[in-house]
Formats: structure tokens, sequence, C-alpha cells
């Protein structure tokens, strides 16, 4: 059971990474472009802990995975949010 919900929050990941994407080609938003590769960062995370078959979540190198994904989104906001001057 844990591997499908793996797998499927890997999925899920996907999808919005999809997304984030399709938002970056219409606006050209680096925003997007940011948040995309966080999501597929996630969704890669994930399928490798899924296909991994290991019983612990806890093990250092996911949470440095997730720490690189969710630093990737705060930079992604900081960005945006320092750049006042460019497109809105």
């Amino acid at each position: 059971m844990t591997t499908f919900l793996l797998g499927a929050m890997a999925m899920a990941c996907g999808v919005a990474a999809l997304f984030f994407f399709r938002f970056y080609r219409d606006t050209r938003d680096r925003l997007f472009l940011y948040f995309g590769l966080s999501f597929v960062i996630e969704a890669i995370n994930r399928t490798i802990f899924a296909l991994a078959d290991l019983a612990r979540e806890d093990a250092p190198t996911y949470y440095i995975v997730r720490l690189v994904s969710y630093l990737l989104i705060l930079w992604a906001i900081l960005e945006k949010n320092l750049r006042r001057g460019g497109s809105r």
C-alpha cells in the first residue's frame, strides 16, 4: 500500500509540474519554471523512494532532496518579490 501511495504522490507531483511548465510557456514568468522544477524533483524523489523499497523515509538523503526542492520554491518567491521592475 505504501508503494501505491508513493506512486500516486509522484504522479500528482508530475502533473503539477506539467501545469507549472504550461503556465511558464504561456507567461515566461520564471516563478512557474522554478515551481515546475521543484515538483519534478519531488516526483523523482518519491519515485526513487518507492522503487528502492526502503521502509525508512527518515533517511537523510530524502530530506536533503526535499530541502533542495523547498529552497527552490523559496528562491522563486523571493526572486519574484525582489524583481519589482520586471514583469508582474
